[in-house]
């Protein structure tokens, strides 16, 4: 691809930019990426501070958000974008440059609880509910982990047992995102038959789900605790198509490598942050972005960022080609998140202590980061995935 005048000078805005990224990408992938960075430069950066400290999440932008196509738009058919891998996930880096927990939001709706019912639903379960969730009518959230099973889902304690024709759910999820203001739940539970996944109205007898307060992290955000008290589901309400934990583990690798774009888009904004600041800020009589030691702290964040995008970009373009290797969404998740979550701290240092003001983005990044880096797998579970990879041996348990 060869850019143009006006591309070039789109990819000059940039800054960490030292490879030309954006030769790597199509008219189309630039074209979203500049739709999304304007929604979030317009609807979201001006608003997150307040956002953030008020522990609120802004309900009011989901329209908005399904306007542009983000909500399942890596789906395709019932109102889905039907985007690629790669548009999903430069979508995702925009979103997350704003703000972590409002990229959850689309990772949960669309990555999660869309999914399930896209990959495993019934024909029936998918109209009555994605059309309605590619929309922002309806807000889905995705039920897996629990109080005392996080890493190993395979301990779960909710169950599901058969009455007649009915199905009965008790049990306990905790760290849900949205459950409070979701129309529709994706609950998976152990039954006689295995772990099965059940569509849940929310409003169902017996779901009862309470928000998660005093945050430090995904403050912008809503995680909750779901209490499941004899919710008396109809057997339609199951997944058909799936049984085990293959179920949730094949949503939940869509919503890992959703992580590995949106981490570097948080670790981007925090490096413009800090390198606007240093050039901005006179010390000793000129501005700290003419100190060695800072452009080395500059330098090294760049160099990591520019790593970062293009590990996401290779393992979506594998995505896209249907050639990709699941432990291959573990290499970017666990690198992405790990350098994302040093450059945020290394670009509050540049700030001084203004940097621990919402003023400036690289702590609220960090913050948030420390959250992405244990959803959806930790640190840990990653690196045991790659090392069963490399050495044959699971060292789980």
């Amino acid at each position: 691809m060869t850019l143009t005048l006006n591309d070039h000078e789109s990819h000059l805005l940039d800054p960490a930019d030292l490879i030309n990224f954006d030769a790597l990408l199509s008219e189309k992938e630039l074209a979203l990426r500049s739709k999304v960075r304007s929604f979030v430069d317009e609807a979201i950066k001006p608003n997150i501070a307040a956002w953030y400290d008020n522990a609120h999440f802004p309900l009011e932008i989901v329209p908005e958000m399904a306007k542009l196509g983000l909500l399942g738009m890596h789906l395709k058919g019932y109102g889905c974008a039907g985007g690629t891998a790669v548009e999903y996930g430069l979508a995702g880096s925009e979103l997350e440059a704003g703000d972590s927990g409002l990229r959850t939001f689309v990772s949960v709706q669309g990555s999660l609880a869309m999914s399930a019912i896209y990959k495993h639903g019934s024909e029936e379960q998918k109209q009555e509910w994605l059309p309605k969730m590619a929309a922002g009518e309806a807000i889905g959230c995705f039920g897996l982990t629990e109080p005392t099973a996080g890493s190993d889902p395979s301990a779960m304690k909710t169950f599901a047992r058969r009455d007649g024709d009915d199905w009965v759910i008790n049990g306990t999820k905790r760290w849900i995102g949205l459950a409070n203001v979701a129309q529709v739940a994706v609950i998976w539970a152990q039954t006689d038959g295995g772990i099965r996944g059940f569509v849940v109205p929310t409003q169902s007898a017996g779901f009862k789900a309470t928000p998660i307060e005093q945050k430090l992290s995904m403050r912008a955000s809503i995680q909750c605790e779901i209490e499941l008290t004899d919710v008396r589901l109809p057997s339609s309400a199951v997944l058909p198509n799936v049984v085990g934990l293959k179920g949730p583990f094949s949503c939940l690798n869509e919503a890992r490598y959703g992580i590995i774009w949106g981490a570097m888009g948080a670790a981007r904004d925090s490096f413009e942050d800090a390198l606007a600041y240093s050039q901005q800020r006179m010390q000793f009589d000129k501005p700290l972005a003419g100190y060695q030691m800072t452009q080395q702290k500059l330098v090294d964040m760049a160099m990591e960022i520019n790593k970062g995008y293009l590990l996401a970009l290779h393992i979506g373009r594998m995505k896209d080609a249907g050639i990709l290797d699941l432990h291959q969404i573990s290499v970017g998740k666990l690198n992405n998140c790990r350098e994302a979550i040093k450059i945020a701290r290394e670009a509050r240092t540049i700030l001084g202590g203004n940097g621990i003001t919402l003023e400036y983005s690289p702590l609220r990044h960090a913050n948030n980061l420390e959250s992405v880096r244990t959803y959806e797998g930790t640190d840990e579970v990653h690196t045991l995935i790659l090392g069963n990879k490399l050495t044959g041996v699971p060292a789980f348990r």
